[in-house]
């Protein structure tokens, strides 16, 4: 499950994405119910760029006295049928979320060595070579117009990078980091079973990871 990660500057998203920045401030992190930028295709197939808030079922959307769940991430196996991503998936609301890097935790087994015992360490992934890579994402809009989205996972068990992830015991899972030369396809998909074949791993060989400890107390500044 990712729930943190760095979204680009605004010149990544004139020069690499071809759009124009939305209005609005968003942080150099992102963590869930913060803002950050998507791209939608828009009617006429060019790409266009919001702002929305990173969950799909944001915190302030939740009515009072019900139970609060995490929607950061939508299992690609089952996001046809939860409630909160079933009816935005059968309608193709297919968004790509322009990334630098996301972070993960390795736990004990797997963590740098000569690290504290028992505590997990956070580990920063990206894609060497590229400015920015576009994350496999979902979104709604809600009545009064804001937008919200979600990350796409699939099972990353055998991945020989995504694989040393999580808790141990817990099922391995990945966001999909879209190919450059696919996005425009899936951003104009509108069927759900051809959308399912754009959810892929990235081969090992064109990723990278390293340990990335967040400074605790830290501010995270916002984009330039």
């Amino acid at each position: 499950m990712c729930t943190n990660y760095a979204p680009v500057q605004r010149r990544i998203l004139r020069e690499i994405f071809g759009v124009e920045p939305p209005p609005g401030v968003y942080k150099a992190e992102t963590y869930p119910d913060y803002a950050a930028p998507i791209l939608r295709a828009t009617d006429d197939g060019a790409r266009s760029a919001d702002l929305a808030s990173f969950g799909m079922v944001p915190r302030q959307r939740i009515p009072a006295g019900a139970r609060r769940y995490d929607t950061t991430n939508a299992r690609s196996e089952t996001v046809g049928e939860r409630p909160a991503f079933a009816r935005y998936w059968r309608q193709g609301q297919l968004c790509l979320i322009p990334a630098t890097a996301f972070y993960e935790f390795a736990y004990p087994a797997e963590a740098v060595p000569g690290g504290p015992p028992g505590k997990p360490v956070r580990w920063r992934v990206w894609v060497p070579g590229e400015p920015a890579f576009g994350i496999a994402g979902l979104w709604r809009a809600w009545p009064d117009q804001a937008l919200s989205f979600t990350m796409l996972t699939v099972n990353s068990g055998q991945h020989p990078v995504m694989q040393r992830f999580h808790k141990p015991g817990d099922e391995k899972r990945s966001v999909v980091i879209v190919p450059r030369e696919q996005w425009d396809d899936w951003l104009a998909c509108r069927d759900p079973e051809v959308a399912r074949t754009f959810l892929k791993l990235l081969p090992a060989v064109a990723m990278q990871a390293e340990p990335a400890p967040k400074v605790q107390g830290a501010p995270i500044p916002d984009v330039d």
